[in-house]
């Protein structure tokens, strides 16, 4: 007669786990267990085999920390406050997983506000956020004016504040990525779409855009830059700019957009009055969405590491209010540079062999 499985020898797993349970297995003190598992300050003068022990054990034992007896007992509710612009679009999506992710290998909680651009609601969240108990903020595309009162990391904030640490994408770099690759394949008309006004990143990505091509010597042509408008987050943003720049007649045989969604939104336009996509025009997007690789055709783009950036700002808010390592009031972040099926040669430009050869072997 078989019997039923028991943990392994040396370990008896009682129904209820507590840090208790596992120092009493271990023969060592709660605090000793607690430092380990929560990974404090404490834990550095814990032998490295001790942490592993008390790993095992937890694991073993199924053990579920009580979120609510460790904050009542640290005075510490390890809650993040997360403000965004959109939650809901493929940016701002990711770079929220990415927080998330990092927040939730850490034992940490988030509390998520969406202000849309309101400056009014934007304050009241803040407020709000910090009534709750939160102990750190991270923003997303939110422009902060004021020092904050708590350790605060921004995403594409772009404002150099007191007590905020920018993490900030290489736009130079982007452009440069960006427009040789357009110079490469023989593109001299080159239309810009440029950022809503309201967006954080706007301002920062336009400034490096213009100094790049000056540098490069491509024209930015006032005729040939149009200003996005409006607040939808979908390929339905670029349409009507697509539509604008086609009816100013004025001739382009290339596209560099502000995002990827307006890049995909102008292309319906152009393949709608009869272009095509890239043997009429080539277009160029920004961000590397989950939905770039996938339009029709697939989106030549400057990939920003989106999740990786969600990432960073948690693990750095963590940093911060747990007073471990400096303070950086700025962490880049190096762009990539995708080529697809959306960008070619100019009209009536024959590439070299040697460039051909290259463009079929880079991988999507």
């Amino acid at each position: 007669m078989k019997t039923p499985n028991k943990a392994k020898a040396g370990i008896r797993r009682p129904e209820r786990v507590t840090l208790k349970t596992i120092a009493e297995q271990l023969n060592l003190t709660p605090g000793t267990v607690s430092a380990a598992l929560n990974n404090s300050s404490a834990a550095r003068s814990i032998p490295e085999h001790t942490k592993q022990r008390i790993l095992a054990a937890a694991r073993e034992l199924n053990y579920r920390p009580n979120f609510f007896a460790r904050s009542l007992r640290l005075r510490r509710t390890y809650t993040i406050g997360v403000i965004a612009e959109e939650i809901g679009d493929a940016y701002g999506s990711l770079i929220i997983s990415g927080i998330e992710q990092h927040l939730r290998q850490n034992n940490f909680l988030f509390l998520t506000v969406i202000h849309r651009h309101d400056k009014k609601l934007l304050q009241t969240y803040s407020q709000m956020l910090q009534s709750r108990g939160v102990e750190g903020f991270i923003t997303v595309d939110t422009s902060i004016m004021e020092e904050p009162a708590l350790p605060t990391v921004a995403v594409a904030g772009h404002q150099h504040v007191a007590g905020v640490t920018n993490i900030v994408l290489d736009h130079k770099r982007a452009a440069r990525m960006a427009l040789q690759h357009l110079q490469s394949l023989g593109h001299e008309e080159i239309a810009f779409l440029r950022g809503q006004t309201f967006s954080s990143d706007s301002a920062a990505r336009w400034d490096a855009i213009v100094e790049v091509a000056a540098e490069l010597g491509v024209r930015v042509r006032p005729e040939l830059t149009v200003q996005i408008e409006g607040t939808d987050s979908t390929p339905v943003i670029g349409y009507p700019v697509g539509k604008q720049l086609l009816a100013r007649k004025r001739p382009f045989t290339a596209v560099f957009a502000y995002n990827d969604i307006s890049a995909i939104g102008a292309i319906w336009a152009f393949r709608e009055a009869g272009l095509r996509v890239p043997g009429d025009v080539s277009v160029v997007g920004f961000d590397d969405i989950p939905g770039a690789a996938f339009s029709n055709p697939a989106l030549t783009t400057v990939r920003q590491p989106l999740l990786r950036m969600g990432q960073i700002a948690a693990q750095t808010v963590i940093e911060r209010i747990e007073e471990r390592g400096t303070y950086e009031p700025e962490i880049a972040i190096a762009p990539e540079f995708v080529i697809r099926e959306s960008s070619g040669p100019a009209p009536g430009i024959q590439l070299p062999k040697t460039i051909a050869a290259e463009r079929a072997s880079i991988p999507s």
